[in-house]
């Protein structure tokens, strides 16, 4: 049994090098093989877990969303192993600084409640956090770990994702009650629609209209930076915002904030990550102990 395991952790190391330095044969030259001997450890890999994990063509290798799935909990094993052997052999605990870039939103409603959890679990570990909705260049700006919502582009950056939320579109009672509350697609043109100061993924708000989905472009006299910009625009009754379930859940209680146009929300929903780079072998250990707390404690919904 000892040996399967120890073999299934040598695929895994194998399998991860070669992800992240590109190819068969950068793979062979970091383990001391040849890229034959790579490439056949790959496929009877595949063959085991009966999946392709890897789309192959003469100019690069492509991980499938099965190769995705297995390269992250790969790395999340093979980081494991190490930091056991290291505090078995030295009683390390996670030390260290760590970089984490957030939105506003993420930080306030889902991050910081848990904060002094994770401050108590892991006393060695400082934490230096910049909120925006920016995406950032994590190398450029020296960053651990970002948090980013939307679709993810294809890059050599890693992710574990942290949950779905829904969006609705809400406003304030005042702000209802001085210009009416919008009934269709159509009478949304009357009224302010706060906006994002920025380019996304999708521009715009989507809404049903005769049984099919279209965008309705959220061009207002107001934007803001960030979706907590953009909620205390709404509270403070200046127009109709859409805005992560998460971060407005609260208001809606409270009734500081209504629901608007809820029979056309097409039920979309706004994924979220927590990014890092790849290093090349396991995690440093403080870094780890931060990707774990996040995808266990601070999960969105």
């Amino acid at each position: 049994m000892a040996g399967l395991h120890q073999n299934r952790s040598g695929e895994m190391e194998v399998f991860v090098r070669v992800v992240e330095l590109g190819g068969f044969s950068p793979a062979a030259r970091a383990e001391k093989m040849t890229p034959s001997a790579v490439s056949k450890l790959i496929s009877r890999l595949e063959t085991r877990l009966g999946a392709r994990l890897l789309n192959r063509s003469t100019r690069q290798l492509l991980l499938t969303p099965e190769g995705c799935a297995f390269y992250e909990r790969a790395t999340r094993i093979l980081a494991d192993i190490e930091d056991a052997e290291r505090a078995a052999g030295a009683g390390e605990q996670a030390m260290g600084r760590v970089r984490i870039n957030t939105s506003a939103s993420y930080f306030n409603h889902i991050l910081a409640p848990v904060l002094p959890d994770f401050l108590a679990l892991h006393p060695g570990v400082t934490l230096d956090i910049t909120q925006t909705d920016a995406v950032v260049d994590l190398l450029a700006e020296r960053t651990d770990v970002a948090i980013r919502a939307g679709p993810l582009k294809s890059s050599s950056l890693i992710a574990r994702k942290l949950g779905e939320t829904a969006l609705t579109i809400v406003a304030a009672p005042a702000y209802l009650e001085r210009c009416g509350e919008p009934r269709s697609v159509a009478e949304l043109d009357a009224h302010t629609r706060l906006s994002f100061g920025y380019v996304r993924a999708i521009d715009g708000w989507p809404l049903l209209e005769d049984a099919k989905t279209i965008v309705v472009p959220a061009t207002g006299r107001v934007q803001a930076s960030d979706g907590e910009g953009l909620r205390r625009l709404a509270l403070a009754g200046v127009g109709l915002a859409r805005l992560t379930s998460f971060t407005v859940r609260d208001d809606i209680a409270a009734g500081r904030l209504l629901p608007v146009l809820e029979h056309l929300n097409p039920g979309d929903t706004e994924a979220f990550h927590a990014i890092y780079v790849g290093q090349g072998g396991p995690l440093p250990s403080r870094v780890r102990v931060v990707l774990d707390f996040l995808t266990q404690h601070a999960r969105v919904n």
